[in-house]
């Protein structure tokens, strides 16, 4: 059974412990809801699902004052000191969102246009996950950048978003995935890159100005220190959150595994 003070929330889920308690929001002018998880382990294989149990206030925009949530971690991470990680590090500096706005599951994808098996969850996964879950609104999706590959994985994440300036993002996120053709082979050169925005028909004038200025330089720095403050190595990593819980999938896995982690959350 849950015990409250009128300082805290103690609850247990699966024999584990977890501690709400909520800060004095007079000492923080900058509020934030903050999540405390464990330290995310380097190496995990890329077919396994770790689930964080990340929670945080999703009424960020509401709330007026800072809450935190202590974890208990499990016996394997033990040794690891937790760490504080901002609901920002998931929301910001990412794509526009694709979906519903009202969807109660969003998935983010931390990628890189040049990774083969981001291609694979492109290519095999996605569209699967779009009609089932996302037309259907039940999910919203956000792409954020994790650039590990090479140069060339910077100037497309860069190009991608100078398209969402003309509100294309998703179109061009598309147009790189099925032109892919390996990794620093010269396949998303910026000429290429130009002829992938002149096949959708995008302002060229506006796109080259765009790119000229690096208006996307910071967020897409700032996204790989998301990806990096979150423990990821490699690409493409997802989180999952609904219910103010944050469950992360490791690798291209098979739409069957993204399929049943929604079910699952929609029953609840």
């Amino acid at each position: 059974m849950p015990e409250t003070t009128d300082d805290e929330f103690t609850f247990t889920i699966e024999d584990n412990e977890y501690i709400i308690k909520k800060n004095d929001s007079s000492k923080n002018k900058q509020r934030k809801n903050l999540i405390h998880g464990p330290s995310i382990l380097i190496g995990v294989s890329i077919t396994a699902i770790c689930v964080l149990g990340i929670f945080f206030a999703l009424n960020i925009a509401t709330s007026e004052d800072q809450q935190l949530i202590e974890m208990q971690i499990s016996k394997e991470e033990a040794k690891l000191e937790p760490t504080s990680v901002s609901y920002d590090v998931f929301f910001n500096n990412g794509s526009p969102m694709l979906g519903s706005p009202d969807a109660s599951i969003t998935l983010i994808e931390f990628g890189d246009y040049q990774c083969h098996f981001c291609n694979v969850y492109f290519q095999n996964t996605q569209h699967k996950i779009f009609e089932s879950f996302v037309a259907t609104g039940k999910v919203k999706i956000m792409f954020k950048d994790f650039t590990i590959i090479g140069p060339d994985s910077v100037s497309a994440a860069h190009f991608a978003h100078c398209a969402g300036e003309q509100e294309r993002f998703w179109e061009y996120h598309n147009i790189l995935y099925n032109n892919w053709s390996g990794e620093n082979n010269g396949w998303a050169s910026n000429d290429n890159l130009l002829q992938y925005a002149n096949e959708i028909d995008l302002d060229m004038n506006e796109l080259k100005k765009c790119n000229n200025e690096n208006r996307y330089k910071t967020l897409i720095e700032s996204s790989n220190s998301d990806a990096r403050s979150l423990g990821l190595t490699g690409t493409p990593a997802f989180f999952v959150i609904a219910n103010g819980n944050a469950q992360k999938i490791h690798g291209a896995q098979p739409y069957d595994v993204f399929e049943n982690v929604f079910e699952t959350l929609l029953e609840k």
